[in-house]
């Protein structure tokens, strides 16, 4: 599966639950919230103050 910036973070977790810990690496230490779920991966960067161009680069490696 290619990660994308529309990519909520349940479709993350669910069909790539080995990228969490990149997310986690990064501070997103929410991602098991229920309301992170449907949050995108850049909705979520934005939350955070992470760079999504970072992110993705790193998870779909």
């Amino acid at each position: 599966m290619k990660i994308e910036k529309t990519t909520t973070i349940g479709e993350i977790l669910e069909n790539e639950p080995d990228k969490i810990d990149i997310l986690l690496e990064a501070g997103m230490h929410c991602i098991g919230c229920p309301a992170s779920q449907m949050e995108t991966l850049e909705e979520a960067c934005d939350v955070h103050g992470i760079d999504v161009e970072e992110i993705l680069e790193k998870i779909n490696k």
